[in-house]
Order: structure tokens, then sequence, then C-alpha cells
């Protein structure tokens, strides 16, 4: 029982869920309590990790100025695969319409259709009057704009913020050992989110479930080709060794879930291939705050997926509005199994769509992940060969050993 990984627990959970709900409906509907509480207990997670990981991950790398060049080449390089992953989610949910004809509704009566933020008035709200007001009220981007500016400060005033940094480092550290436990919860709270759906709404949920899951796998197919392939064909990266030093942290990264269980392979496997150490040891670490492609992608489609099966209608604005949003939350993913809930969470309430949306996913988050997690960790071991190659450093692979970096 023991050996049992917690992806393989909530896969019999869903199971059990699914199961549980096509033969007694009416019971199923009452397990709803069970899955609000663990989505209550994610949505614990957000505020406190989103503040602590954002402003340890700028003040602990510094400014733009303070990271010099090497800094200010990664976050462009981050920004421009993240609107491309962005884009590419919301170009695949749009199209494939998966969450169309699930006729998501609210347990015990019709569900209330929130008034989706304009510009205007997402920018008045990111600004907050009290961090501790934003916090308590789950406001991300308030959060977010907050941490940002934090981070920043602690960076300018340089040694004195240091046991502020140690102690954001520290609250992070705290937070995602949270979230483990929190995950730990997965399996009942799947069981019980999968039951409750099927119980209340039928099989149809499912078919549109594993449409989903279908549209994301070939979305983030389509960004690896699309995107990281030409990306590595510009840079003139050896495609073959780049390969070669990959794919033991991909593989990893997609069987565990977890970006953290990649990183001691990627770090030491990116250095062997020919990334300068100072190169590694900076881009890899900071990507996993900053570079999260796979996450971002995922987030996209899944807020776009939870509006569509609410019957919410959201213009190409509103979108566009949204993946704004997600441009900022996203980068205070854990690198956890299933943290991108944490995110999908916030956003979700920000926008006014239904929580009942995320419990849906909860059944199909575990096969969501992998993909999701070892694009991350990809895309994170291609921006360090990136930002080497952009530093003038030329790799020249040798058969049978690792690629070596020359000036």
């Amino acid at each position: 029982m023991r050996r049992i990984s917690l992806t393989a627990w909530i896969f019999l959970g869903m199971a059990a869920g699914i199961v549980l709900g096509a033969a007694t409906p009416a019971f199923s509907a009452k397990l709803t309590p069970i899955s609000n509480i663990f989505l209550r207990l994610i949505k614990s997670v957000i505020a406190p990790l989103l503040f602590a990981t954002l402003v340890y991950g700028i003040a602990g790398t510094g400014s733009p100025r303070q990271m010099g060049r090497i800094g200010l080449k990664a976050m462009v390089y981050f920004q421009v695969t993240a609107v491309f992953a962005l884009l590419l989610g919301l170009t695949a949910v749009n199209l494939a319409r998966p969450g169309y004809g699930l006729e998501l509704r609210r347990a015990g009566g019709e569900m209330s259709v929130a008034q989706a933020p304009t510009l205007v008035s997402v920018l008045e709200r990111a600004f907050p009057a009290s961090i501790v007001d934003a916090m308590a009220r789950g406001e991300v981007l308030q959060i977010v704009v907050f941490a940002l500016l934090f981070g920043f400060a602690c960076a300018a005033i340089g040694e004195r913020a240091q046991p502020v940094v140690r102690l954001m480092a520290s609250l992070a550290d705290v937070m995602f050992q949270y979230t483990r436990y929190v995950m730990y919860l997965a399996p009942v709270g799947v069981g019980a989110a999968m039951a409750a759906t099927v119980g209340t709404q039928g099989f149809g949920v499912l078919v549109g479930l594993g449409k989903l899951v279908l549209t994301m796998y070939a979305a983030q197919f389509a960004f690896v080709t699309g995107v990281l392939l030409p990306v590595v064909l510009i840079a003139r990266v050896p495609l073959r060794a780049f390969y070669r030093a990959a794919r033991e942290p991909f593989l990893i990264a997609f069987s565990t879930a977890s970006s953290e269980a990649a990183l001691p392979r990627a770090l030491e496997n990116m250095e062997r291939f020919g990334v300068p150490r100072h190169i590694v040891a900076f881009v890899i670490p900071t990507g996993y705050s900053f570079n999260l492609d796979g996450s971002t992608l995922y987030l996209s489609a899944a807020s776009i997926f939870v509006a569509q099966a609410a019957g919410i209608e959201l213009s190409l604005g509103q979108q566009l509005l949204m993946m704004l949003t997600l441009m900022l939350t996203s980068k205070g993913v854990a690198g956890v199994p299933r943290a991108s809930l944490v995110v999908l969470a916030g956003t979700v309430a920000a926008f006014g769509l239904p929580m009942e949306g995320v419990a849906v996913l909860l059944g199909i988050d575990a096969v969501l992940d992998m993909v999701r997690t070892s694009v991350n960790v990809l895309g994170n071991c291609l921006a360090s060969a990136v930002v080497a190659r952009w530093e003038g450093v030329r790799f020249e692979p040798v058969p049978g050993v690792p690629a070596r970096a020359v000036r």
C-alpha cells in the first residue's frame, strides 16, 4: 500500500467516484461538502504561496539592474515564451470547445453568473489599499502587485533586507510542504468531486473532460514542436545533444508530476551539456518561478474551459484580459504536484467564474499535471541553453560525449 504513488491514489479515487456516482446518484450528490472542503484548503494556499514565492523570486535574484545582463535576457525569454503558451492554450480551447454542453451547475440551485471584469475595473482593483484585506478576500492581482513592489523594494536596499528575504524563502518552503499535505487529501477530494459531478450531471460531463485532456495534450505537443523546437533551431542549439541532456529530467517530471523532483538532474545534465555553471545555476531555478510554459498553457485553457462549462460567454477582450492576469499569477506556481490548481482557483474566483468548475477538473488534474510539468522542465532546460547562446557560448558536440561549450 505504501508503494502506491499519490498519482495512482488519485486515479483510484477518480474511478471510485465515477462508479459511486453512477450507482448511487442521490447519495453521491450529498458528497459535495467533501470536495468543497478540499477546495477551501486549496484556496487557503493562494495568498501566502503567491506572496512568498514572488517576493523571494525577485529579491533573491535582485532587480533587473542588479541581475545584470544574464537576468535581463532570461526575463525577456521567459515572457516571450509565456505569451506563446497563453495564446496557444487560448486558441486550442476556443477551437476544441471542450466545455460546451456540460451545463455545469451549482449544487443546490441555479448558477448565478457574475459579470466578467473590464480592463478599467481590473486595473483599478489591481492596486491594494491593504494587503491584509487583499489576502483575506483572495484578490490575486492585488497580492501580485504588492508582492512585486515589495520584492523590488527588498532588492533595492540589499543586505538590510536579507532577514526578510530569508523569511520569504522559509515561508515558501513551508507553503510547499503545506501544499503537499493538502494534496494528500486529493484522492478523497477527487473521488467526492467525481461522484457528485456524475451523480448530479450524468456521464455527459465525462465526455467533455476527455475532450479537454485530448485538447491539452495536443496543445502541449504543438507548443513543443511549434515553439520550443524552432527556438532550438534559431538559437543553433545542438538538437541531438540537447535531447540527450533534457530527456531524463523530462521523463522524471512526467512520471512524478513534480518539477522539483527533476531539478537536480536538470542542473547536472545541462551543465554537462555545455551550459556554464553560473548560467545554469541562475536560469533554471529562476525559471521554476518565472518560466512555467506548460502550466501557463494549461491555466489559459482550463480557465476558459470553466467559463464554457458554466455557460458564461467571454468576449475576446475579456479572454485576453484573463490571459494577462494569468501571465502574472502563474509566476507563483509552486514546483509541487498539482499546484497549478492554486493559481487556477484564484483566477477563477477573480473573474467571477464558479469554483465548481475547479472541482470538476480535480478528477483529471493528475493526467494534465504530468504533461504540463514535463513541458515546464523542458522549457527551463532550453532556456538555460538559449541564454548561454545569447551570451556567446558555442556548443560543440563530440560523438559519445556530452556537448562542451567554448567562448
